[in-house]
């Protein structure tokens, strides 16, 4: 369970990295607001203590913002050529790893917790 959380930090701190790049050195969109849509990431760093405190909460809303992402990166690889395009691939592949890789680690930590425990969280969300 372990390495599946470091490999959702990955894929996180790689979202985060790939979408700063990208706008303001990679391939920034032309007009000069790339500064304003490096912006965009903010969101996921809000994700980064969570994740690395083993926060289950935390993967169960990242497991759902990441969506955005993910639908960025299908429209900006339909759309743009080049390198554009490729980066777009590249945070698809990301935010699919993280999807996966936080609905997975939600699945086996409510496998491992107490029947207890189980029950509190089940009301608590109700």
């Amino acid at each position: 369970m372990e390495a599946l959380r470091r490999v959702n930090i990955g894929a996180l701190l790689g979202l985060i990295a790939l979408g700063v790049a990208w706008e303001l050195w990679l391939a920034p969109l032309q007009g000069g607001s790339g500064g304003a849509l490096a912006l965009k990431v903010v969101p996921l760093t809000f994700g980064i203590a969570g994740l690395l405190k083993h926060r289950l909460y935390t993967c169960r809303w990242l497991s759902l913002l990441v969506w955005l992402y993910f639908t960025e990166g299908v429209v900006r690889a339909a759309g743009d050529t080049g390198l554009s395009q490729q980066l777009a691939f590249v945070e698809v592949a990301l935010s699919v790893v993280l999807f996966v890789g936080c609905a997975a680690y939600v699945r086996l930590r409510l496998r491992v917790l107490p029947p207890k425990e189980k029950g509190a969280l089940r009301s608590a969300a109700e």
